[in-house]
């Protein structure tokens, strides 16, 4: 499973602001780089909440979930959402 991170770059603070994740790829991407369809994904989905959309930008991760149906449900988190993902899964992990 390929989650993307979306960030958007603060140039005050010199680092980038986590604004939520993409998982997997759209089907009307496939063919493209992996960074180029999430990249232009995060764009489409993200844009509306900054003034540049050319400070956004994308961390591809790939990840090996026990339960991925449990994260399929949708394919759009905001950023409070999939740190909760994260929390979860942790926690699944420490339990092993």
């Amino acid at each position: 499973m390929i989650v993307y991170k979306v960030f958007c770059k603060n140039y005050e603070l010199k680092k980038g602001e986590l604004m939520g994740a993409l998982i997997e790829r759209r089907k009307d991407l496939r063919g493209m780089k992996q960074f180029e369809s999430g990249l232009r994904w995060g764009k489409l989905t993200f844009g509306d909440m900054v003034q540049d959309k050319k400070a956004i930008f994308v961390v591809p991760n790939e990840l090996k979930l026990k339960d991925d149906a449990r994260y399929m449900k949708k394919s759009i988190y905001s950023k409070e959402e999939f740190l909760e993902m994260v929390r979860i899964v942790d926690q699944e992990m420490k339990r092993e």
